[in-house]
C-alpha cells in the first residue's frame, strides 16, 4: 500500500516524537537503528520530511531532528504520505491496473473504494501525537 520510503518517513517521525515529547533531538544513526532502515536512506527520507516542515534539523554539534511539541497534535499522518508518495494511495486500483475506473472497473473496484475511503479518513484523523503516545507507553513498536 505504502512505499518502503514512506513506511520509514511514518516510523521515523513516530520516533522523532517520542524524543521531542523528552526534550530530545534525536540523529540519523539512532533513527536509522531504531527504525530499523539503511542510513542513507533514512537521510533522505529525513532531508524531505525537513523540507517538507514536518520534522525540524537541527545542524551542528548538539543538532539533530525534533518536532515542536505543540505541533505534534497538528501533523497528520496523511501530510506524511503525501509528502513521500503524494497522493496515489487514493487513487490507485486494487489489483494494478492502469486504467481502472468508474466507467471502467475492475473486478474489486466498487470494493476497494471503500478501504481507500476508510484509509484517507484514518490518516486525515490520526495525528503524531497520538501516535507517539502509544509508542512511549510501550502500546505499539516500530521494529522487531
Amino acid at each position: 500500500m505504502f512505499s518502503k520510503s514512506c513506511e520509514y518517513a511514518i516510523r521515523a517521525t513516530i520516533y522523532i516524537a517520542v524524543q521531542s515529547n523528552q526534550d530530545r533531538r534525536v540523529g540519523i544513526k539512532d533513527i536509522s537503528k531504531e527504525i530499523d532502515s539503511p542510513e542513507a536512506f533514512t537521510a533522505k527520507i529525513l532531508q524531505q520530511l525537513s523540507r517538507e516542515r514536518i520534522i525540524d534539523s537541527v545542524k551542528g554539534p548538539n543538532g539533530g531532528f525534533a518536532i515542536d511539541t505543540e505541533r505534534m497534535s497538528k501533523i497528520k499522518l496523511s501530510q506524511i504520505v503525501l509528502a513521500i508518495d503524494g497522493d496515489s494511495v487514493y487513487k490507485g486500483c486494487g489489483l494494478g491496473f492502469k486504467e481502472c475506473s468508474e466507467k471502467q472497473p475492475c473486478p474489486v473496484h466498487d470494493k476497494f473504494k471503500v478501504v481507500r475511503n476508510e484509509l484517507r479518513k484514518m490518516l486525515e484523523s490520526t495525528t503524531v501525537l497520538e501516535l507517539s503516545l502509544g509508542l512511549k507507553k510501550g502500546l505499539t513498536f516500530l521494529h522487531r
